[in-house]
């Protein structure tokens, strides 16, 4: 009833039992129904469209009790079950007729050849008739001379005199072919169950044919509300997080290319106390597995991630996840699945590496699981996804590395809290993990904006737990180091400030050096500010290459408008609701 669902619809925005909705209108008229729901506009409509379907009346289910007899007893039965014994039955019913048909046709044949006989004997025949005082004489005569059995005896003294003109004796020797070319046919097809499944295909084929109409229901894939993806368009995001733990995503799309040395364009506006902290590029179909500080592990799906506008804060990713009010996110995990042969491996701050199954992370909970035991002082800084045959690079604040492989960290279980990766000196602590796959270079970023690619052939594999070697040469105008990414020429960087200015350059704009070396300046950044989180993207053909977002006071520019050039639509700018 579309009057019951309205008012439901509206019980439950107005009781917050679904959140998002801020109007509802009916506009159903004589062509149909349709009702309008208006969303709020940080609201996910996907999960919006959801909640209704396991809340209201919008998605029905009923119950059907697949009851029938089966051998002359009642069994409840599933839709295979059902199937299958109608095609049984089917078949039964196949074999049953043709048994039938046969029986009659052999009958009609034993007929007929008696009528051949007579035929065939036509003279004889009519001399023992006309000889016989009386009809039981004749039938015992024709029956001792010819052999006959009594029913074809009979027929024969039945037949008319017009039965023996010419044309009723070809009639009755085709008649006679066509008999034994269906009998023949008929054990053939008892002979053979592929024939009779054969038949039974045609048979509903032509009810189809001659009776079907269109399907008058919709079979769709439940939709769960944790199983939306064929409402969701699988698009890469960018997601990030703040200091203060507000989170949010956006399309990739919404951030234009720029040589290295642009001032970035606004990625969200924070409070003076807070800052982006953590940025991911993850497809809305995957998962995403949040690790804190303390080796907490926590799923969410990145479509439920609030989408929001490029210079938007987003929303408290405690209102998303049930994170406690003193845990810190240290690392976003993107999962498609949870394969048996792929490995989480862990590092922690204090130098620390384990590698555990992916697969015991199958089950998510909603108040998360342990992921890895944290020592006091010590923090979970990075998390990535490997196949246990790749190389291992950790790279510290105070600018060393090292490279050792995977096979040296043993498979652990989950509370485990690993062994020794890297030793470090006082006061120096790890700052990123790279998980060698590729032929590539390492990129290494500083705190101030300067960075540099070294090629790989240059980090040696060591066993872990050593001292390391050199990744950037560290002085005052590269500060501390923030940053170690695999990158490739296509590729292309995204990096993000502690006042929330983002950046996006390929790196094909920042040249090769030996790790001994300072690098170049791929980032203006302002008094006060520091490079805080870098992420590797794709690279895309999108935007005008190497304009600065930024106007002549400072503030942003109009979306899409560079000298020289007309105007082009920017994925990233609001538009107006229809």
């Amino acid at each position: 009833n579309k009057a019951n669902l309205i008012a439901q619809i509206a019980e439950l925005a107005n009781a917050k039992k679904i959140d998002g909705i801020s109007d509802i209108q009916d506009y159903s008229d004589r062509e149909g129904m349709r009702i309008v729901i208006d969303l709020k506009r940080d609201a996910v409509p996907a999960v919006v469209l959801n909640q209704l379907y396991k809340h209201s009346q919008m998605q029905t289910t009923f119950g059907a009790i697949m009851l029938a007899l089966v051998d002359g007893a009642p069994k409840e039965m599933n839709l295979k079950e059902l199937l299958e014994h109608f095609i049984e039955h089917r078949h039964t019913v196949i074999t049953r007729r043709t048994e039938f048909e046969l029986k009659r046709a052999q009958d009609r044949e034993h007929i007929l050849e008696g009528l051949k006989i007579a035929v065939d004997n036509i003279d004889e025949v009519i001399r023992i008739i006309k000889k016989s005082k009386d009809t039981p004489t004749a039938d015992a005569a024709l029956r001792k001379r010819f052999k006959l059995s009594e029913k074809q005896s009979a027929e024969i003294l039945n037949m008319r005199l017009a039965r023996l003109t010419a044309l009723e004796i070809t009639k009755l020797e085709d008649e006679l072919k066509e008999v034994r070319k269906f009998i023949k046919e008929c054990k053939e097809i008892l002979a053979s169950k592929p024939r009779r499944l054969k038949i039974l295909k045609e048979e509903l084929a032509e009810l189809a044919h001659g009776f079907g109409d269109e399907r008058r229901t919709e079979i769709v894939a439940d939709q769960g509300e944790f199983s939306i993806e064929d409402l969701i368009a699988e698009e890469d995001m960018v997601i990030t997080v703040s200091h203060a733990g507000y989170i949010k995503r956006l399309p990739v799309s919404a951030y234009r290319r720029q040589r290295r040395g642009g001032r970035g364009v606004i990625s969200a506006h924070t409070k003076e106390d807070d800052w982006v902290e953590h940025l991911f590029i993850a497809s809305t179909h995957d998962y995403m597995m949040f690790f804190t500080e303390q080796g907490q592990c926590y799923w969410l799906k990145v479509h439920e991630i609030p989408q929001a506008a490029r210079a938007a804060r987003g929303k408290p990713i405690l209102s998303c996840i049930a994170m406690k009010q003193d845990e810190r996110l240290a690392s976003l995990v993107p999962v498609r699945e949870f394969s048996e042969d792929q490995y989480l491996l862990f590092a922690t701050k204090q130098g620390v590496v384990k590698k555990t199954r992916l697969s015991e992370f199958g089950n998510p909970r909603s108040v998360g699981i342990r992921a890895i035991n944290i020592e006091k002082g010590d923090e979970l800084i990075d998390v990535q996804v490997t196949d246990g045959k790749n190389d291992i690079v950790l790279a510290t604040h105070h600018g060393m590395s090292i490279r050792f492989h995977e096979k040296d960290v043993r498979d652990m279980g989950r509370t485990a809290t690993g062994v020794k990766g890297i030793e470090l000196d006082k006061k120096d602590q790890v700052i990123d993990m790279v998980v060698v796959r590729r032929k590539s270079t390492l990129l290494t970023v500083t705190e101030k904006g300067m960075g540099k690619r070294s090629e790989l052939d240059e980090y040696r594999v060591q066993h872990r737990g050593g001292r390391g070697i050199i990744t950037l040469k560290r002085a005052e105008k590269t500060g501390d180091i923030v940053a170690l990414k695999e990158v490739l020429p296509g590729d292309e960087l995204m990096m993000i400030t502690k006042k929330g200015i983002m950046i996006r350059v390929p790196v094909e704009g920042i040249r090769i050096s030996g790790r001994n070396t300072q690098g170049v300046k791929i980032m203006n950044l302002t008094a006060a500010d520091l490079v805080v989180d870098v992420a590797r993207v794709v690279k895309e053909d999108e935007g005008e290459d190497g304009e600065d977002d930024e106007g002549e006071n400072g503030g942003p520019k109009p979306a899409g408008k560079a000298p020289g050039k007309p105007a082009k639509p920017k994925s990233g700018a609001k538009k107006k609701k229809k």
